[in-house]
């Protein structure tokens, strides 16, 4: 993957617009959870180092083309600042005559924050109009916001054609570990990929079983598997209109070489509630009123086993109900183990998803995954195979 890189840039005196993701949670008008803001730091300080003018550009919610107050990107300059160390500008919008003049008016290394680009009905039309119009106030184009990458939006992708464009630090090292674990990895590679549902995952799958050397697949979705194998799942939750699916990934598995792991054993209740009596099942042996919430210590020791003999992971999604104990042991115990393995160098382990990140925290593992992705909607669609427009316009 060839990409042009912040190090490549002569950036002294020069307009550098930067598309960051400040889509980030609020509470009572206040930013809540600042990760987002501190993940664009050092491309923001890099490009401010060097002498250029950073001119933020963000979304934030759904304005839908509209001028939403309560959407406003002002009460992200506050905080932004005060992590920046800084002062930190703002305009009241991202593009015409007084951004121009808010830009013109910081100093060499000064750094300014554009209003909600999503304010525009063109942004998300990816109108040439309107990437015109933002092209217009800057002299480069970073990209630092791989989380929105999957968009094809005016200022993910519309600009980008229409300046020199650039990778940002946040946007390289994502790349760069992508590339790792599934672009150009270290083999044997495996997947871990769980959660409800294989209809919201089947791309995914599909496209994993051609590229990995072993596949776990954990989570509600696996229920779907057993049944599709005829084994008894009580009142599980499952897709059972999605068996003959499962039952054709199993086969493109085969066909592809890739082994798949299946619970071998699991964890079963009566009910879905925190400190619910939890009994740990052999296949074939629940019961019509039991259902299956977390995979059992065989299929977590076998997961063992074969994060052991790989060199890489991928991570997506939770081997079982982890939000509510006991149904949680599984997923911890199988992010245990990946977590070790990467902390002494013996595995790649690289997660991202929204379910997959909280997952990870609460066994308290995070710090020791080789990377961990917060992107969401990008990761999946990378790891789906598909082209992410916002990385495309970077490619050299």
């Amino acid at each position: 993957m060839a990409f042009r890189k912040l190090s490549d840039v002569e950036a002294k005196g020069k307009r550098a617009l930067v598309r960051v993701d400040f889509n980030v949670p609020m509470q009572d008008g206040e930013v809540s959870d600042d990760t987002r803001l501190k993940a664009a730091l050092p491309t923001i300080k890099a490009l401010s180092w060097k002498g250029a003018k950073v001119i933020l550009l963000a979304h934030f919610d759904r304005p839908k083309g509209k001028r939403v107050p309560a959407m406003s990107l002002k009460p992200v300059v506050a905080p932004l600042a005060k992590l920046l160390g800084a002062p930190v500008a703002f305009a009241e919008d991202c593009v015409g005559a007084d951004a121009k003049a808010a830009i013109d008016a910081l100093p060499e290394g000064g750094v300014i924050l554009l209003e909600n680009t999503r304010f525009h009905a063109g942004e998300e039309k990816n109108d040439p109009a309107l990437a015109k119009e933002i092209a217009a106030l800057g002299d480069i184009y970073v990209n630092d916001a791989f989380s929105a990458a999957h968009r094809a939006h005016a200022s993910t992708e519309g600009v980008a054609h229409l300046l020199p464009a650039y990778a940002g630090l946040s946007m390289q090292k994502e790349l760069e570990a992508l590339d790792a674990a599934l672009g150009n990895p270290k083999r044997p590679v495996m997947g871990i990929v769980g959660g409800s549902k294989v209809s919201s995952k089947l791309e995914l799958l599909t496209n994993l079983v051609t590229k990995l050397d072993k596949l776990a697949i954990g989570g509600g979705m696996a229920n779907t598997f057993l049944y599709a194998q005829g084994h008894e799942i009580g009142i599980s939750y499952a897709e059972k209109d999605m068996a003959d699916t499962a039952r054709e990934i199993i086969r493109l598995a085969g066909k592809n070489n890739c082994e798949l792991l299946l619970p071998v054993d699991i964890v079963v209740a009566e009910v879905v509630q925190p400190g619910a009596p939890a009994r740990v099942r052999g296949l074939g042996q629940v019961d019509e009123h039991e259902r299956i919430l977390d995979c059992g210590p065989e299929s977590v020791a076998r997961l063992g086993r074969a994060m052991e003999t790989s060199a890489t992971l991928i991570w997506n999604g939770p081997l079982g109900v982890f939000e509510m104990p006991p149904f949680d042991k599984g997923t911890v115990a199988a992010a245990k183990i990946a977590a070790g393995l990467a902390k002494q160098k013996k595995l790649i382990a690289v997660a991202g998803g929204g379910d997959t990140v909280s997952a990870l925290n609460h066994a308290g593992v995070t710090g020791d995954f080789t990377f961990i992705s917060t992107a969401g909607g990008a990761f999946l669609e990378w790891m789906e195979g598909k082209e992410l427009p916002g990385v495309a316009a970077l490619e050299t």
